[in-house]
Formats: structure tokens, sequence, C-alpha cells
């Protein structure tokens, strides 16, 4: 009798355990790992890429000419980017191994014979001058050029905050480019200390 007993007591407990098991075995099937969990996707904050008017050109394009006394000359080509316009062109005539400031302006007037039509710096946000990037600057500012050993200044460099063709106060169509004599300190207001104006050349829509 005794022996019966204790089967009985044993065959139980392996009864128990076993049916604990099997519970353990569903609630791990039912709790969801790391990897079952979707992440959450990451919002996108970039800001959206510049899209032209139906009617508003590819590129634009702007031939230099030489202000009086001067021989700088050169061709620029434009094209509308992320956020501003890319710039890329030659500038010839300069004095070898010279740093020029170079701008857009508000006026795409060249007929003064120093380049003073033109007018000042393209700002229609009323902005401080300053380094093209920097938390202040003129739309029209952009990086200084360097003459290689020629006098000849390759450009590539961008505008930021303006637009191509689509007539918006930020449209730098129809705008005047000057290359300056010095370079732009990208301090003094509102000029950057660039000096005279070595050629004058007005944006158009490009072939």
């Amino acid at each position: 009798m005794r022996t019966t007993s204790l089967t009985l007591l044993a065959a139980a407990l392996a009864l128990a355990l076993s049916a604990c098991g099997d519970r353990a075995a569903v609630d791990d099937a039912a709790t969801p790992t790391t990897a079952d969990v979707p992440r959450e996707s990451t919002p996108d904050v970039s800001p959206p890429p510049y899209v032209p008017a139906d009617d508003a050109p590819a590129s634009a394009v702007a031939a230099l000419a030489a202000t009086a006394g001067n021989t700088t000359a050169g061709e620029l080509r434009f094209a509308a980017v992320d956020g501003g316009v890319h710039i890329t062109g030659q500038v010839t005539g300069l004095e070898p191994g010279t740093e020029h400031g170079f701008h857009v302006h508000e006026t795409g007037d060249c007929s003064a014979p120093d380049g003073s039509s033109a007018g000042g710096h393209f700002n229609p946000a009323g902005t401080a001058h300053g380094r093209v990037g920097g938390a202040a600057h003129h739309a029209g500012d952009t990086g200084n050029i360097t003459a290689d050993g020629a006098g000849v200044a390759q450009v590539d460099t961008r505008l930021e905050g303006v637009t191509l063709g689509d007539d918006a106060a930020t449209d730098v169509i129809g705008k005047g480019v000057i290359v300056h004599a010095d370079p732009d300190d990208y301090t003094t207001q509102p000029t950057g200390n660039a000096g005279a104006r070595l050629a004058c050349g007005v944006i158009g829509p490009g072939a």
C-alpha cells in the first residue's frame, strides 16, 4: 500500500511539472521578441527639392564682359539644385594667382562703364552680408574665385536660398553678376570690401 501511494504521488508531480512546461512554452510563443516588434520610421526632415515652374528654364547663362579699363571676361552656367543654384564656368583676364570677390547683384544692367548700374548684392531677404553657408549672408553672396598662373579662374560654387526662373523674389534670372578686383572679406558691410568691378554680366535663360 505504501509503495502504491508513493507511485501515485510521483505520477502526480510529473504531470504537474509537464503542465507548467507546456504553459511556459505557450507564454514564450505569445511574447513578441525584439525582432518581431516593428520599428518606427524616422521622419524625413530634409527640405524638399526645388521644383521649377512649368515654363522655367532648366539652366541659365551669363556672359561676362570687362568694365572700362579691364580685360576680365568669361562665361558662367547656372543650374537649380536643392536649396539654391550651382554656378560653374570660367573667368579669364585676371592677374595670375589673385583672389576675387564674386557676387550676384540686384540689377541685370551692365551699361555703366564701371559696372555700378548692376546695383548692390542681390538681397531679397534684407539680411547682412556674409559667407555663403553661414548664418547670415545675402542671397547673392558666394565664394571667392582664384586665378591660376595663366590668369584664369575655374568657377565651381553655389548660391543658397535662390531659385531659377520661377518669378519668385528669390529668382536670379535677369540679375547681374560681378567679378571684383579684390577678395571678399565676408565681414565688411554690405560689400565685403571686394573693391572695383572688373567684369559684369546678366543672367539669362540657357539654351
